[in-house]
C-alpha cells in the first residue's frame, strides 16, 4: 500500500469547474467540458462538476425548445461520453434533454465512456428575473424511471445515488441551482439515503449580495447533511441581455470551506479540494440523530436507487489539496482564534462561578507553580470572583516549592498572586518530602541521586495533599489545574496528586490552547498592566514539572513528546476516531515544513518547529500506548470540569467512555502494516524504545 496516496486514507479529490460558455453551441461546449475534464483527470480528480446547462449555456431562453439545438445537445453529449472513455474522472454535466412530452434541465453523470444516470432539476423557478418554467418541466416527481439518451436507456430521476465501489464512502448526488434554495432540498433526502458528496450545477445570475447567500446555503447544507457540498455556477459567455454572471465555485465539507475560486473569471477555473470521506462517515456514525432522521423519512429515502461504478483511483502521491491546521484546537485565522479564546475563557469562568454558587460560595484553594496551567486556572478563578461580586482575597493561592523549583517560576508565581490581589502564601514541601522518602527507605534519603517515579510523585502527591487539607481547614475547594493533554497522556499523578481536585476548569483545555488563552487575556485587557507583564514572562517559560534537581531544566516535551503533535493526534482521535496511519499522513502534511501554511497569530517564531515522518511516527506510537493502553484509569476518576472545545473532552460522564483495562495493540498494528520504505522524506522511521515511564 502506498502511504502517500490520498485515496488510501479516505479522501476523494473533487472539482467544481466553470469556464467560458458558448451560447447555443453544444459542440464547442462539449470540447470545453472535455478540456477541463482531462485537466482534472491529470491531477487525480474523482468527480468534476460543471455548471447548469453547460452544453448550451444557461441563458438561452426559448432556444431551449428548438429541435436543432436539442439534436446538437444529444450529439455533444455523445462527444463527452466518448471522450470520457479514458478518464478516471466522473463528469457531472448540465444539459437540456427531451423526455416524454417535455424538456428537462438535467445533470448527466458520465464516466469512462458511459452515462451512469440522469437527474432532472426538481424545482424550476418562475419569478423575478427567472422564467425557466416557460421551457423546462419540473422533475421533482421523477422517481424510478429511465430515459433514452445517447443510444442507451439509463436511470432517470431525482432518486439516484452514484456510488464508487472501490472508494469507500464516495456516494454522489446531483441537484440543480434552485433545488438548493428550497426548505427541503433534494440533497437533504439524498444525504439521509447515503449520499456524501452533494453537487449543485448552477446557472444563478449574479446580483449584489447573492454570492454570500450562496455561501450560506452551501455551508449550511454541508453542515446539516454531514456531507460535502460542491457548487459550480455559470460565468463568462452567458448572455448579458438583462443579467450578469460571476462563475462562483466552492466546495464545503461539514460546514467548512475547503476551496473556492475568484469570481468573474476570464478563463477556465476550478475549485479543487480533497474531501475527507472518513470524516463524514465518522460524523454520521457518532451523530445517531442523523440516522433517526433517515428513519423518520424512510418512505422517501428507502426508495433511492444506487448506481455503482468503479473509479480505479491512482495509487501515486498526489499531494493533499486541503488545509490541515497544525493546531486543530487553535485556528490560525485571527478572528476565529479571538472568538474561540473569548468563548473558551468564558466557558471556564462561567463554569466555576456556577459551581461555587451551587455549593455555598466556598473559598478557592489553588496551587500556583508559575507554569502555564496553574496560571490560567488562577486568572479564571480571579475573573469568576469578579463576576460573582466577591473579593479576590477569597482565593487562597499557595506556591509549594520542592527540590527542583526554580527561582524564576517561584518569583513569577509570587508576582502573579500579588498583582491579582489574592491571598498568597508559600509552603515549602521539601522537609515533608525528605521525611516521607526517609520513611519509605528511598535511596535519595541516603544521599543517592535516584530520581525515579517515586521521587517525583512524593512531591506531586504532597502538593495536592496539602491543598486538600488546606481546603478542609479554611472552608474551600481545591481548584484543579491539569489540562486535557495531560489527561490524554496520563501525564499526571493519580489520586493524591495533580490528577485530583474538587473542580478542574482546565480539564477541557488542551495544552496548545492555553498559551493562546493567556495571550488573549492580556490583549483583551482583562487585568491590569502589572498582571499582563507577569503573564508574558510566564508564557516565555519552558514547560517543566520541576521535580528533579540538577543544572539542566527538566523538559516535559523532551521526555513525553511535543504537545503540538500530541494535541494534533488527540483532536483527530477524539473528534473523528481516525486511524493512527491517517493521523500520521495528516500530521506530515501539517508539520513537515515550518514555512508552509499559516501559524496562529503571535506564535513565537523561535518555537516554530517542523517534524519529519520518523518523529511523527515515533510520538504517535507513544500517544497510542499511553492513551489507549495506559491512561484511561486516570480519566475514569477525573473530577468535574466544563467541556470547552468542540474537539471533545475526556470526561467519563461526557465525550469519552472507555474501559480502564483496554489495550493499544489494534492501533499499533495499524501503524505496523504500512511499508514506508519508498517515502519521499528521508530514512525509514526509527523503532521507538520503551514508552516514557508512566506517572502513576
Amino acid at each position: 500500500m502506498n502511504f502517500w496516496s490520498i485515496y488510501r486514507h479516505g479522501f476523494a479529490r473533487i472539482a467544481a469547474c466553470t469556464g467560458h460558455a458558448a451560447i447555443a453551441d453544444p459542440p464547442a461546449n462539449a470540447e470545453a467540458v472535455l478540456r477541463q475534464g482531462r485537466r482534472c483527470a491529470q491531477v487525480g480528480v474523482a468527480v468534476a462538476v460543471f455548471p447548469e446547462l453547460c452544453l448550451t449555456g444557461y441563458s438561452i431562453e426559448d432556444l431551449l425548445l428548438q429541435d436543432t439545438l436539442l439534436d446538437e445537445v444529444e450529439e455533444a453529449l455523445e462527444t463527452v461520453v466518448a471522450g470520457s472513455a479514458e478518464l478516471m474522472t466522473v463528469l457531472v454535466v448540465g444539459a437540456p434533454l427531451r423526455h416524454r412530452h417535455r424538456v428537462y434541465n438535467c445533470a448527466v453523470i458520465v464516466h469512462r465512456g458511459r452515462i451512469l444516470g440522469v437527474t432532472p432539476k426538481s424545482y424550476v423557478p418562475n419569478y423575478r428575473e427567472l422564467y425557466e418554467r416557460r421551457q423546462i418541466a419540473a422533475g421533482d416527481d421523477e422517481r424510478g424511471g429511465t430515459i433514452r439518451v445517447g443510444g442507451a436507456t439509463v436511470p432517470f430521476g431525482v432518486d439516484l445515488l452514484f456510488a464508487a465501489e472501490d472508494v469507500p464512502g464516495l456516494v454522489l448526488h446531483a441537484e440543480i441551482c434552485e433545488d438548493m434554495w428550497m426548505p427541503v432540498p433534494p440533497s437533504a433526502e439524498a444525504a439521509l439515503a447515503g449520499a456524501t458528496v452533494l453537487v449543485n450545477l448552477s446557472g444563478s445570475p449574479i446580483t449584489v449580495g447573492r454570492a454570500e447567500d450562496r455561501r450560506l446555503l452551501c455551508r449550511s447544507a454541508s453542515a446539516r447533511c454531514l456531507a460535502a457540498y460542491v457548487y459550480a455556477a455559470a460565468g463568462l459567455g452567458e448572455s448579458t441581455t438583462d443579467l450578469s454572471w460571476d462563475g462562483q465555485t466552492m466546495i464545503y465539507e461539514n460546514g467548512v470551506l475547503l476551496a473556492e475560486t475568484d469570481r468573474f473569471p476570464l478563463d477556465d477555473q476550478y475549485a479543487v479540494a480533497d474531501v475527507d470521506l472518513d470524516l463524514l462517515r465518522q460524523e454520521r456514525q457518532r451523530m445517531g440523530t442523523f440516522d433517526d432522521n433517515r428513519r423518520a423519512h424512510a418512505a422517501r429515502t428507502n426508495g433511492f436507487r444506487q448506481v455503482a461504478f468503479r473509479l480505479d483511483p491512482p495509487a501515486a502521491d498526489l499531494g493533499l489539496l486541503r488545509r490541515v491546521e497544525r493546531f486543530p484546537f487553535v485556528p490560525a485565522d485571527p478572528d476565529r482564534l479571538a472568538q474561540d479564546c473569548y468563548e473558551a475563557y468564558n466557558i471556564q469562568v462561567a463554569g466555576l462561578q456556577q459551581r461555587l454558587a451551587a455549593i455555598g460560595d466556598p473559598r478557592v484553594v489553588i496551587g500556583v507553580s508559575g507554569g502555564l496551567d496553574s496560571t490560567h486556572a488562577l486568572i479564571v478563578g480571579a475573573q469568576a470572583m469578579d463576576r460573582a461580586g466577591r473579593p479576590r482575597s477569597d482565593i487562597l493561592a499557595f506556591t509549594l516549592p520542592g527540590f527542583a523549583t526554580s527561582d524564576h517560576t517561584k518569583d513569577n508565581a509570587h508576582k502573579l498572586m500579588r498583582s491579582l490581589g489574592v491571598t498568597a502564601a508559600e509552603l515549602d514541601i521539601t522537609p515533608t518530602a525528605r521525611l516521607m522518602l526517609q520513611e519509605l527507605g528511598h535511596p535519595f534519603s541516603s544521599g543517592e541521586p535516584v530520581y525515579d517515579v517515586t521521587f517525583e510523585n512524593v512531591q506531586a502527591g504532597l502538593r495536592t495533599d496539602y491543598l486538600f487539607r488546606l481546603a478542609n481547614q479554611r472552608g474551600g475547594i481545591v481548584l484543579g489545574t491539569g489540562d486535557l493533554s495531560e489527561l490524554a497522556l496520563g501525564w499526571c499523578t493519580y489520586g493524591v496528586g495533580d490528577q485530583m481536585s474538587h473542580y478542574n476548569v482546565n480539564s477541557g483545555v488542551p495544552k496548545t490552547l492555553i498559551q493562546h488563552l493567556i495571550r488573549w487575556v492580556i490583549s483583551s485587557g482583562q487585568f491590569d498592566d502589572e498582571t499582563g507583564r507577569t503573564l508574558v514572562a510566564i508564557l516565555d517559560t519552558e514547560i517543566s514539572p520541576e521535580l528533579i534537581p540538577g543544572e539542566d531544566l527538566q523538559s516535559t516535551e523532551s521526555k513525553i513528546g511535543p504537545y503540538a503533535l500530541h494535541d494534533f493526534t488527540l483532536f483527530h482521535v477524539l473528534r473523528h476516531g481516525f486511524r493512527p496511519s491517517k493521523i500520521a499522513f495528516l500530521a506530515w502534511h501539517a508539520w513537515h515544513d515550518r514555512d508552509a501554511g499559516a501559524w496562529p497569530p503571535n506564535f513565537p517564531g523561535a518555537t516554530r518547529a517542523a517534524y519529519d515522518l520518523p518523529e511523527i511516527w515515533h510520538w504517535l506510537e507513544v500517544f497510542c500506548r499511553r492513551f489507549f493502553g495506559f491512561a484511561q484509569f486516570k480519566r475514569s476518576a477525573m473530577p468535574n470540569g466544563p467541556k470547552v472545545s468542540a474537539g471533545g473532552s475526556l470526561s467519563p460522564r461526557g465525550d469519552w467512555r472507555a474501559p480502564s483495562d483496554s489495550t493499544a495493540r489494534a492501533w499499533l498494528r495499524d501503524l505496523a502494516r504500512w511499508d514506508l520504505t519508498s517515502r519521499p522524506c528521508g530514512p525509514a522511521p526509527r523503532t521507538p524504545g520503551s514508552p516514557p515511564t508512566p506517572r502513576r
